[in-house]
């Protein structure tokens, strides 16, 4: 549901990315998908750096590294076209041991055209296996979001 999400990134719908139907190639969508989760963690990131000191952005880069999708999936409702005004909401709704599960809408307007969902690992690469997520990173998360995600 729309009013789930904390964070939501506007984008146009660019003439390369409409295929041989004229409407975005379904591809593109994980592309918005990625775009948006990147940029509700910089919008994460600064709500947070008052709270957690000017030295959370290096902690946040690293964590960063460290962190890969497992899974994505995206149910298509409703196509988007050329040029339109697109908004989508990224939110944290799981949060595991060593894994975050991210939803995503795209929506026009008020039509809801696109559900995603984005599976995450945080990973020890020293290691090379599943680690738990930082403790203040699952900090930052909760603090962020107005639906709290669930907890394992």
């Amino acid at each position: 549901m729309r009013s789930d999400f904390t964070f939501f990134h506007r984008l146009r719908v660019r003439w390369s990315e409409v295929d041989m139907q004229k409407v975005v190639f379904n591809g593109n969508y994980f592309n918005y998908f990625d775009v948006a989760v990147f940029e509700s963690w910089r919008a994460m990131l600064a709500a947070g750096t008052a709270r957690h000191g000017p030295g959370l952005k290096e902690r946040f880069d690293a964590w960063m590294h460290d962190i890969y999708v497992v899974k994505a999936g995206a149910e298509y409702h409703a196509p988007a076209h050329w040029d339109d005004d697109l908004d989508i909401g990224v939110r944290v709704a799981r949060l595991g041991r060593s894994s975050m599960r991210t939803l995503v809408e795209v929506h026009r307007g008020d039509d809801h055209l696109i559900s995603g969902e984005l599976i995450y690992v945080y990973k020890d690469r020293v290691a090379n296996a599943a680690a738990p997520l930082p403790a203040e990173f699952r900090e930052l998360v909760m603090a962020f979001e107005k639906t709290p995600p669930e907890t394992a």
